[in-house]
């Protein structure tokens, strides 16, 4: 069965379609665009080629488990920064590949204090009433212990009383010998 339409309501129909038909697919493919980008962060592909308010929706509806579990966020943000640059690449994400970032050259002043930071030591700085020097790590046997799983500190502790059972029954092999002999 046909509809028979006047000329002038086939234009009407057919500029009403074309309005309402990319006003109604906008907001899908926008909201899909954040989606993308997560898929594509999750299998390790590029990143790059989407607008900065792609980046923030991407950010915005990252799932939990990817945040915690992957480096999605990290890497979004990247691709973000490399698109407000003008980067050429945005880099991909990190499975065993790692992201592949757009590096930006130093300027000359960044170079020569990069050249001058061996040669330079920083001076040592007063903190909640202590007096920390740059570069020294200050270690207590206590701390090394307290941060070991307690299954390995088991396993350390049947170790050395097995070292101190072997040891003492040498001693005692020796006293008697001398005893003896």
């Amino acid at each position: 069965m046909r509809i028979a339409l006047s000329k002038s309501r086939a234009v009407r129909l057919a500029v009403l379609v074309a309005l309402v038909s990319p006003a109604g697919l906008a907001p899908a493919a926008s909201a899909d665009t954040g989606t993308k980008i997560i898929e594509r962060c999750t299998h390790g592909q590029s990143l790059g080629g989407f607008s900065q308010q792609d980046y923030r929706r991407a950010l915005q509806e990252l799932p939990t488990e990817v945040e915690e579990y992957s480096d999605c966020a990290n890497l979004i943000r990247r691709a973000q920064l490399a698109a407000a640059g003008g980067g050429a690449g945005a880099g991909g994400a990190g499975g065993a590949g790692g992201a592949a970032a757009v590096a930006t050259p130093l300027s000359a002043a960044e170079r020569g204090a990069l050249n001058n930071v061996p040669k330079s030591g920083a001076a040592p700085l007063r903190v909640g009433g202590q007096v920390v020097h740059p570069g020294v790590v200050h270690a207590d046997i206590a701390s090394a212990f307290s941060s070991l799983p307690d299954p390995l500190l088991a396993v350390l502790a049947f170790l050395l009383a097995c070292a101190l059972a072997l040891g003492g029954r040498a001693i005692g092999r020796s006293v008697r010998a001398h005893r003896s002999g």
